[in-house]
Parts: structure tokens; C-alpha cells; sequence
């Protein structure tokens, strides 16, 4: 096991993003010294990582000494944004050569909601070309590595952020998720992931221009408490109006659930020792807390596989086609790396049925959403195998081969996607060698709070794994 990790005896220690900022309100520490504190850390382990695309360490050192944060629950806490998001002065490529290196010169709307809280940028993180797979390695350069272990995935499309907060660099980073990439890389890194409802958070570009939102904006964080702080700073910048108001969740609730368990994905094979052990053992744990779960199939058919591919590689087709008016100008399609030109090319030899795809996946919408008039939570594994080594899922490599392990890999995440419905992946498993499991709940439409209450009552309950104890260091 090759761990590696930053944290230390400076300010930062092992504290949440919560407990970063009140440390910074108490005169503990500046802003300055947090800021300080992680920038060393992210130079100890970022060569060995390869998380950040883009340090923007000076504006950051700026920031900190003028103090001037809105009063969020972060106001002073070091993190990241995600190379797709826009953010004035930092060029936004992607993930890919075939975005020139050209700063951005706005803020993109969520960006905005972001920094409501209070956050530090120091820099980009991170992800595969455009967030179309699950593992964060390119064509073109060093892969993204898990500091549980470097020879594993870590993860993605928010690979870059799950990898610094996983190893202590940073508290809390931004992600997004539009088929499972907060929820894929906390799962590989041992981490919260929390992919709101649809509308909870403001709308990312890509996202109001498709026929259907797929993508929701977020955070990567080592605690729910951090999590559920974020959801509430974001409501207060922008509530949802169609939406249940979540609020500041603060510890679980006394309310007992009725839980759904589906470990078979539609892919139909069977998931490996070490999930389905980790899976079983929190169903037996929600169980010992008064909970009732019942074994259920998913709730859509294997149709869904085929509807979600087929949009998901119109994505693909239109960043091919399309990339200068939806991306950027000087858009470059002849540096379009192998795995997103199969996608495109997927995408135009189905064109013919993607209208009954987009059919489709509404009626999926409320098959999936009916499970609710009888469960409050569904649970399954975030992923339908354990994390896999770097090169598993090359991008470089037969796109037919890493399609298929693909989808087999990301069974259980789009649904949420296609849905609109928020989903949480928490770290409650270990593989017989170490490596974080995630386990997934799913919610109906506005339902955060339930996610939130059950998190902190199941980290309470059983610890998260800390990758500063595991063994191997």
C-alpha cells in the first residue's frame, strides 16, 4: 500500500472545513496560517498525486491577509474549484488540450455561490476529459492517483478535489456530478460525497443548455457536518422555490425509516466479496438503530442502460461538434482525446433513437421516483466493484473494452442523475486490503435533509475510516 497524506501538527491538523473557519472567528489561527498551512501540504503531496491543474496560490495569499470573506460557514478555509467551472483569472480547459489555456473572465453563476461561503480558491483541480468517465487519467499526461493507495483510481470526475481532501491538503473541495462524479471519486477516496437535488444549487452552463439537467454542483468533504453546512450557505445565497427548504441539518433525527435495498445493478452481475460484505454490513448495522430495510430490484428496466449511454454520448457528440459554441471559441476537436471521440461517434451511429432515449429516461424518472410512496431511503453500494488500478479504465485504450467495464463499474449513480433526485455516498466500507467502499443512499426529489439526518447518525455510529491510521504508511 503506498499511502499518502499531509496531515500534520500545523493549524490546520485533522480539522473539518467547519472547524477550520471557527478556528480562524476564535483568533486560533489566520486566515493566513490556514492558508499557509495548506499550500505546504498541497506541495507535499500533490507530485505524488497529480491533483491540481492550475495553482493560484498568490490571489489566494491576497485574500487571506485582506481577511474580506462573506460570512459563510468556510469564510477563510483553503480549497479548490473544478477545472469546469468558470472562475475569473483561471483558464477552464476541461480536462482537456482541446481547450485553449485562456483565463476566464467571469465568474460562472454557481461559482458565485461557491464563494458565498466564504472559501479560499488556491487553485483548479483536476478531471478526465470533459467528466465523461470515472477515473481521472488522460491521454496526454500523469493520471490522478488515490492517496489511499497510488496505484489505484482516484476516481472522478472530481477526482483532483477527492484526492486533496483525502489527503489532508484541503478541507473540503468543489465537485460535480452528472452520472455519479462527486459520489464515484468520495467512494474511491473515503470520503462524503452529496449530489443535491436537481435545482438545489444553481444551474451549471452545460446543464441549462441539455434537454435534460443532468449535472449538479457540490462539495467533496472528510465530515457530513461539512456537507450539510455547505447545503445550508447555499440555500441561504439562492433557495430552490419548488423545492423542501433543507436548513442547517445539525445531528440525526429520532425518526425511524423504512430503507430499500437494492444490491443487484441492471447490468445484472453480481458485486464482489468486498461490496456486497460492506453493503450487508450497513443494512445489518440501520437495522441495530431501529431502522427497517427490505431487499427490493431496482425499479427501472434494463432499457434505462441503453437510454442513459445514448445521452451520455450525445454529450460527447456535442463538445465534438459543437465544442466552439458550447465551450469556447478557439475549440480544438483534433485534440479530442480517443475515449470522448467514441463517445461522439457512439452518439451519431444512434442518433436516430436519442429522441426515444430522452423518453425513456423520463419515464425511468417516475418508475424510479414511485419507489418513494413506499421507502423513505434507498440504499446500495456507490459502485458495483471496488475501486481498480490506474489503466483499468484508459481513457487511451479499445474504447468498445473500457465502455463496457464502464458501465458495469457506474451501475448504480445516473439514476439520481436522470432523476433530479439527490443521493449521498458515505465511507462505511473497507476492502480486505484497505481501500475506502462507498455506500449510497438515495432520497426522493428535495429530500436532503433525510440524507443528512441518516449520515451523521451512521458516522457517529461507525467512524469513518482515516486514511492517517491505515497501515502501510
Amino acid at each position: 500500500m503506498k499511502h499518502v497524506h499531509a496531515f500534520g501538527d500545523d493549524c490546520l491538523g485533522d480539522l473539518d472545513g467547519v472547524g477550520v473557519a471557527r478556528g480562524i472567528v476564535a483568533g486560533e489561527f489566520s486566515a493566513t496560517e490556514a492558508v499557509e498551512a495548506a499550500l505546504a501540504r498541497i506541495d507535499a503531496v500533490n507530485p505524488h498525486l497529480n491533483a491540481v491543474v492550475y495553482d493560484d496560490r498568490e490571489r489566494a495569499r491576497k485574500r487571506a491577509v485582506d481577511n474580506d470573506f462573506p460570512a459563510g460557514s468556510f469564510a477563510g478555509v483553503p480549497s479548490i474549484i473544478k477545472n469546469n467551472t468558470l472562475f475569473t483569472g483561471l483558464p477552464t480547459r476541461h480536462g482537456s488540450a482541446a481547450v485553449p489555456e485562456r483565463p476566464a473572465e467571469i465568474n460562472e453563476a454557481f461559482t458565485d455561490q461557491w464563494l458565498s461561503t466564504g472559501v479560499n480558491v488556491v487553485g483548479a483541480s483536476t478531471l478526465p476529459a470533459f467528466g465523461l468517465t470515472a477515473t481521472t487519467e488522460f491521454v496526454d499526461g500523469d493520471p490522478t492517483r488515490n492517496p489511499w493507495d497510488t496505484d489505484f483510481s482516484s476516481g472522478a470526475s472530481s477526482g483532483g478535489s477527492a484526492a486533496l481532501v483525502a489527503a489532508g491538503a484541503l478541507p473540503i473541495a468543489h465537485a460535480n456530478d452528472g452520472g455519479g462524479s462527486i459520489r464515484i471519486p468520495a467512494a474511491a477516496c473515503g470520503l462524503v460525497g452529496l449530489k443535491p437535488s436537481r435545482d438545489r444549487v444553481v444551474a451549471s452552463r452545460e446543464g441549462e443548455a441539455a434537454p435534460i439537467d443532468i449535472i449538479s454542483n457540490g462539495i467533496i468533504s472528510r465530515s457530513v457536518r461539512d456537507t450539510a453546512h455547505f447545503i445550508a450557505d447555499a440555500e441561504r445565497f439562492a433557495a430552490a422555490p419548488d423545492l423542501e427548504q433543507v436548513g442547517l441539518v445539525e445531528g440525526p433525527s429520532q425518526r425511524r425509516l423504512r430503507i430499500a435495498l437494492i444490491t443487484e445493478p441492471l447490468t445484472g452481475q453480481l458485486l464482489d466479496k468486498d461490496t456486497q460484505r460492506a453493503v450487508t454490513g450497513v443494512a445489518e448495522l440501520l437495522e441495530k438503530l431501529g431502522h427497517r430495510t427490505e431487499m427490493v430490484p431496482m425499479p427501472v428496466d434494463r432499457d434505462y442502460i441503453q437510454d442513459f449511454t445514448d445521452y451520455w454520448a450525445l454529450l460527447a457528440f456535442s463538445l465534438d461538434h459543437f465544442g466552439k459554441r458550447v465551450i469556447d471559441k478557439g475549440f480544438d476537436r483534433s485534440q479530442l482525446d480517443p475515449f470522448t471521440r467514441g463517445l461522439s461517434r457512439m452518439a451519431l451511429r444512434r442518433f436516430w433513437r436519442m429522441p426515444s432515449a430522452i423518453r425513456g429516461l423520463k419515464r425511468s424518472t417516475a418508475a424510479f421516483r414511485g419507489m418513494f410512496d413506499r421507502f423513505d431511503l434507498v440504499l446500495t453500494p456507490t459502485l458495483a466493484h471496488t475501486t481498480p488500478k490506474i489503466g483499468y479504465l484508459d481513457p487511451a485504450g479499445d474504447f468498445a473494452e473500457t465502455f463496457e467495464r464502464l458501465t458495469r463499474y457506474v451501475a448504480f449513480t445516473p439514476a439520481n442523475n436522470t432523476s433530479g433526485t439527490p443521493a449521498i455516498s458515505l465511507p462505511l466500507g473497507q476492502t480486505a486490503t484497505g481501500l475506502p467502499i462507498g455506500i449510497h443512499f438515495m432520497a426522493d426529489l428535495g429530500k436532503e435533509r433525510s440524507l443528512l439526518e441518516l449520515a451523521f447518525e451512521l458516522e457517529a455510529a461507525q467512524p469513518f475510516a482515516r486514511i492517517q491510521d491505515a497501515s502501510g504508511r
